[in-house]
């Protein structure tokens, strides 16, 4: 075939894969990641999380497979199935089954007593977990499955069975939510942020496909992702500033994207954010401001609970009666917080290598640059006639001492009355 067509084809596929991997959610699709690394993603999920669910169901009868959800969630290793009580069959819940990810820092014992600790955890805005357990590669909970769905579907108006592609990808309309609403939803997020973090339990997955709706009410979902170690959904956004380096300031970072999301309808094209469309309200760009701009994903995020006293959701009346309860053993809080540090680690040492190559990228970039190029001859050619200049001069001045020494050496003797001057003729090339 002919070059210059091939070369065409391979310009015009890396400008389209160039658009697809800039997408978010393209990004992270199953096909994507196939196309583009096909050694590392080759397995077969959804059949190994049928495998393990099996294996599973021979020592848990009381359980039924009403049918897989394919595709409703964004992450590769993590499948979902519809469920049933076999003595209950009105009842419908969702089982979800998720393998390790990269940030499992706990060991195997401790990480099966935290995975099973987790439907002992109470709090008016975490969703329940109705039964948990979890063996040395992976993990299986199950939940109430919610007709509502999630923040996510509200904002997009879908459908909780579609596939993740199909309701979030392409919109067909974008809307924000009322105010009150942004007001009501942000701060029981907050107050739930702001427990996890008063218990040392690192979350770190806050995004509006992980906060269920419950009425008016939010619930926080996917408590178990990060014992998982499983990375975060905006994981390609925050590991840019090395400022965001604790699970906390993750957190209010991926806050920011939800309020954003909750404001607009949608999320930001690109983070950092330079300015920010008109809202309903100028408290909303203040926290947004804080947790998206420029300065801040350079000197850092504000706590949670400095965002909790901020006007948008200070003035915010939390009417729930429940009582929070999630105790958790001395132990396992001592092998939470060392798991915590050693997430934070890499985050950080990943944070630094993005950094390195930025630098040198920036720095080939502005030495590969046609004004950068032009700069260089420049230099060479003032350089080249300034050497041409001093060998020009350097020249006459050498012939000018020939010609002097040689004069000297053939000059008539002197009279002896006369004084006798310092002899050049041993300095003459003859």
């Amino acid at each position: 075939m002919d070059r210059e067509f091939i070369a065409e084809r391979q310009k015009g596929l890396q400008n389209y894969l160039n658009v697809i991997t800039t997408n978010h959610i393209l990004s992270n699709c199953e096909l994507v990641k196939k196309f583009l690394d096909p050694n590392n993603y080759s397995a077969n999920y959804t059949e190994i999380a049928l495998q393990q669910v099996s294996m599973f169901f021979r020592s848990e009868p009381k359980w039924e497979v009403v049918e897989p959800l394919k595709d409703i969630g964004w992450r590769i290793r993590k499948k979902y199935f519809l469920m049933k009580i076999k003595n209950q069959p009105k009842e419908r819940l969702v089982l979800s089954w998720a393998d390790l990810g990269p940030d499992k820092y706990l060991s195997d014992k401790d990480f099966q007593c935290l995975i099973k600790l987790l439907p002992s955890c109470l709090h008016p805005y975490i969703y329940r977990v109705t039964f948990a357990t979890a063996n040395e590669s992976s993990a299986l909970l199950i939940r109430m499955f919610n007709e509502k769905g999630t923040l996510k579907d509200l904002i997009y108006k879908a459908k909780p069975k579609d596939p993740f592609l199909k309701k979030y990808c392409n919109p067909k309309k974008i809307q924000g939510l009322e105010l009150q609403q942004i007001k009501t939803y942000g701060r029981q997020i907050l107050e739930v942020l702001k427990f996890l973090h008063d218990k040392g339990f690192p979350y770190g997955h806050l995004h509006a496909s992980n906060v269920m709706l419950d009425g008016d009410t939010c619930r926080l979902l996917d408590l178990e992702n990060s014992l998982l170690g499983l990375p975060s959904f905006y994981r390609s956004y925050f590991s840019q500033f090395r400022k965001i380096n604790t699970l906390e300031s993750v957190d209010v970072h991926c806050f920011g994207h939800l309020l954003y999301e909750m404001t607009y309808g949608r999320p930001p094209d690109s983070v950092p954010v330079d300015s920010f469309p008109p809202a309903p309200s100028m408290a909303v760009v203040a926290v947004l401001e804080s947790t998206l701009s420029c300065e801040a994903c350079k000197n850092g995020m504000p706590t949670v609970s400095r965002l909790l006293q901020m006007p948008l959701f200070s003035d915010v009346l939390l009417t729930t009666s429940e009582k929070p309860q999630f105790k958790i053993p001395t132990k396992l809080k001592e092998a939470l917080r060392i798991a915590k540090e050693c997430t934070e680690k890499r985050l950080m040492e990943e944070q630094k290598q993005i950094h390195q190559h930025r630098r040198l990228t920036r720095a080939q970039s502005h030495h590969g640059s046609e004004e950068e190029r032009k700069k260089r001859k420049i230099l060479a050619r003032k350089k080249s006639k300034r050497s041409a200049v001093e060998n020009s001069d350097e020249h006459p001045a050498k012939y000018s001492n020939s010609n002097n020494s040689g004069s000297g050496a053939s000059s008539p003797l002197t009279s002896p009355s006369s004084p006798t001057p310092p002899s050049t003729s041993e300095h003459a090339p003859f």
